[in-house]
């Protein structure tokens, strides 16, 4: 470690080590399989990565003497180190020897960043829905004018633009945004499930890019422990104008204000690295959370799903050629299949309403929300803000307190639905009075509505081919249609997009 360490506003080296002992290093290694373990070994004394993660080899003069305590010998080269773990790969044992066999062989002096970034990339590849994901569409803002510097700059809705991508230029506006109090590390990662190029942010609280960022705190209390670092996951989607942040986490004890300002900082700040001269972005909250990527993909991708949820998703099948936009109608399901073949024995009534609902659930959710299609959301957040109906034609009367807005100083942690319910309550004080005073002087109960599950919306099909939910009355965002897992409701409608979600 150097004696004398400046503070800096470069990035954190990818060559910086931890120490091996360090009890977050160890938990992320066994969080891994054995397979995993020795696969990602490999990969490190690969020819293109191992200048980043350097082992531990036999430096011994001829005339030296092996140490007889070692209990792992070090290897000569890094080809002998390679030839032991594709035999490790051959042979059956415990992922608890490979775990010593990196810690206190292997890399005894410590794991590099580069390192633990591929091992935290190798656990994503195990558990795909270990991270929590929430979509935000890239949106281009309107051209700044000359003579106005302080203007506020408004999204282009006419606008067709989208931002050129280029990782090494990203990462270097990027870093110009991050505090000069806080370092951070950047690794892209391509997996080979889907269509996505992800990048990890590792920040840590340190004015410093040496080893004294992630060494203990000292009697100056100016190092930063590398427990209390914080880590986020940004995915960028392959040919689509959206991005996939995931929650912050950390594997210490921190603060749950440090993750949100971590989080805040990410959203701040990709917008401005993205943009250039002339040429800015924001990124917008889309509504949709989820652990599942392939639900973020086919909702919020590059796909043609992305306006074409619920029933609506036959026509997001590229092999059908059929258009809502035809002059021909096709026939109506319900009363072609009453005809489609004759029977020896007519239908029973039970039997003829229990067809009828797969119809009706077929005709409202199309092609999507299937148990087995691996594209569910795990849960549905949705504010129901229409005044009550009134009662023989009378409107029912609230108080000032029941019209109040509910208080959202609440302790806890703060979900999503919380997020759109201040962005609708900053747009609805924006809006003419005119427009909110229409309903202002009747009731409107505040009533939230939660779905969970392992597949929200094939749940809900479910049930409507069961003939537990009506089918024909259900609103649209009930089918996924509009393509949110968090919304406010309105007069029947999910706010999204254009006012209804598509």
């Amino acid at each position: 470690m150097s004696r004398l360490s400046i503070p800096t506003t470069a990035r954190l080296p990818s060559s910086l080590r931890v120490d091996p002992s360090n009890l977050v290093v160890i938990k992320s290694l066994n969080r891994l399989s054995r397979e995993s373990l020795i696969a990602l070994a490999l990969d490190w004394l690969d020819e293109g990565t191992v200048s980043n993660a350097i082992p531990y080899l036999d430096r011994r003069g001829p005339d030296e003497e092996p140490d007889g305590d070692d209990l792992y010998p070090p290897c000569q080269t890094i080809a002998e180190l390679q030839q032991l773990y594709i035999d490790m790969q051959e042979q059956r044992g415990s992922k608890r020897d490979v775990v010593s066999r990196v810690l206190e062989g292997d890399w005894r002096h410590g794991l590099t960043l580069y390192q633990l970034a591929m091992v935290d990339f190798a656990y994503l590849d195990e558990h795909p829905a270990s991270q929590k994901w929430t979509a935000y569409k890239i949106l281009p803002l309107t051209a700044p004018t000359h003579d106005a510097d302080d203007e506020t700059l408004k999204v282009d809705e006419t606008s067709l633009q989208i931002p050129r991508f280029h990782p090494s230029t990203f990462l270097q506006n990027l870093q110009d945004q991050v505090l000069p109090d806080v370092k951070a590390h950047y690794h892209f990662y391509r997996p080979s499930d889907y269509p996505v190029l992800m990048l990890r942010v590792f920040a840590i609280d340190s004015p410093y890019n040496s080893q004294l960022a992630l060494s203990s705190a000292g009697s100056n209390g100016t190092a930063t422990n590398y427990t209390s670092s914080r880590t986020v996951y940004l995915a960028f989607p392959d040919g689509s104008p959206n991005l996939y942040i995931s929650k912050s986490q950390s594997m210490g004890a921190s603060a749950h204000g440090e993750s949100r300002s971590l989080q805040s900082l990410i959203v701040k700040g990709v917008p401005k690295a993205l943009s250039r001269p002339r040429q800015r972005f924001t990124l917008k909250n889309s509504g949709l959370t989820s652990r599942n990527l392939d639900a973020l993909l086919d909702r919020k991708g590059p796909g043609r799903g992305n306006a074409a949820g619920g029933g609506w998703s036959i026509y997001a099948n590229e092999k059908n050629k059929k258009s809502p936009l035809d002059s021909v109608l096709p026939p109506n399901p319900l009363s072609a299949s009453e005809h489609s073949r004759k029977r020896a024995s007519p239908l029973t009534q039970q039997r003829r309403e229990a067809k009828r609902t797969r119809l009706v659930a077929k005709g409202r959710f199309g092609d999507s929300a299937i148990i087995s299609d691996g594209k569910g959301v795990e849960r549905l957040d949705v504010v129901i803000q229409d005044p009550y109906p009134s009662v023989n034609g009378v409107d029912v009367q609230g108080s000032d307190n029941d019209n109040a807005a509910p208080t959202t100083g609440r302790r806890g942690r703060r979900r999503s639905l919380d997020a759109v319910l201040e962005e609708d309550d900053g747009e609805a004080a924006a809006a003419p009075a005119s427009r909110a005073g229409a309903d202002s002087s009747r009731w409107t109960p505040n009533v939230r509505i939660t779905f969970q599950g392992t597949h929200v919306f094939a749940g809900i099909r479910q049930l409507v081919e069961a003939g537990i939910i009506d089918g024909e009355r259900m609103p649209g965002w009930m089918t996924g249609e509009d393509g949110v897992t968090a919304g406010v409701v309105r007069h029947g409608r999910i706010k999204g997009n254009k006012g209804s979600g598509i």
